[in-house]
C-alpha cells in the first residue's frame, strides 16, 4: 500500500472521519422526541430502532402502524436529529478528531459526502475548526435522502462532478463508504479509527490507514 498515486482530490466522509460519532444514546431519544411531535407518546422500541436508520419500506411500515404519513414522521425525525446533533456540537461533546490538522497540508481539492443531514454538516463546518471544503453534501431531508444514501453513490458523483476530477481518494469508515466508492470506481481508504476495532469489510479497501495523519503518505 505504499506507492505514491497521483490522487487530485480527497473525498471524506463525515461522522468516525472528521469528527466524533454521535452518541447512540442522544440519537435514540432524538427519535423519541420525533415520535412525539406527530403525537405517538410512548412508541415501541422496535419502532425507535427503525427509525435511527429506515428503509423508505420500514419507514412507511411504521408510520402506517401509527397511522402518520410517512413525510411527516420522516421530517420529524430529521429535525429532531438535527437539533440533538447541534446541540451536541454547541456542547463539545460532538467534535473533530485532533488528526483532522493532516487536512491542512493537502495542497489538491477537498470535499465531504455523508449519510448525515446536509444541515448537520452545515452545522458541523460553523462550529468545528476546519479546513475550507471545495464541495459537500449530506443527505436531503426527504424520503429520496434515505434511498440516496451510501452506498447508493448519488452524492458522490455529484461532489465529483461539482470538482471536475479524474482520480479522486475516498475516505470513508463503513462499508457503505467503500461500497459507494466501489460504485463510482475510485480509490478507497478505510479509516479504522478505535470505534472500528474488529470492524469487518466485505470488499478490500485501495488503503487502510489508522489516522488521517497518514493521509500525506498516498497523496
Amino acid at each position: 500500500m505504499g506507492t505514491r498515486t497521483a490522487y487530485d482530490a480527497v473525498i471524506f466522509d463525515n461522522d468516525g472521519v472528521l469528527t466524533t460519532p454521535t452518541n447512540r444514546p442522544v440519537l435514540v431519544d432524538a427519535m423519541r422526541d420525533a415520535f412525539d411531535m406527530v403525537g405517538v407518546a410512548d412508541p415501541p422500541v422496535d419502532h425507535v430502532e427503525t427509525l435511527l436508520g429506515p428503509t423508505v419500506d420500514s419507514l412507511r411500515r411504521v408510520a402506517d402502524g401509527h397511522g402518520i404519513d410517512p413525510d411527516r414522521l420522516w421530517r420529524a425525525r430529521e429535525t429532531a436529529a438535527i437539533d440533538a446533533q447541534l446541540a451536541e456540537l454547541r456542547s463539545g461533546r460532538k467534535a473533530t478528531y485532533d488528526d483532522v490538522t493532516a487536512l491542512e497540508s493537502l495542497s489538491i481539492p477537498t470535499g465531504i459526502v455523508s449519510n448525515n443531514q446536509h444541515e448537520t454538516i452545515a452545522n458541523i463546518l460553523e462550529h468545528c475548526e476546519l479546513e475550507p471544503f471545495d464541495v459537500w453534501y449530506g443527505r436531503e431531508p426527504t424520503l429520496e435522502g434515505i434511498e440516496r444514501k451510501k452506498p447508493t453513490p448519488y452524492y458522490l458523483e455529484r461532489a465529483l462532478a461539482d470538482l471536475g476530477v479524474e482520480n479522486p481518494l475516498f475516505v470513508g469508515d463503513s462499508r457503505a463508504d467503500i461500497g459507494a466508492a466501489d460504485a463510482v470506481g475510485i480509490d478507497a481508504v478505510f479509516l479504522r479509527r478505535d470505534h472500528r476495532a474488529g470492524y469487518e469489510l466485505s470488499t478490500e479497501p485501495t488503503h487502510e490507514l489508522e489516522s488521517l495523519a497518514a493521509l500525506s503518505d498516498l497523496i
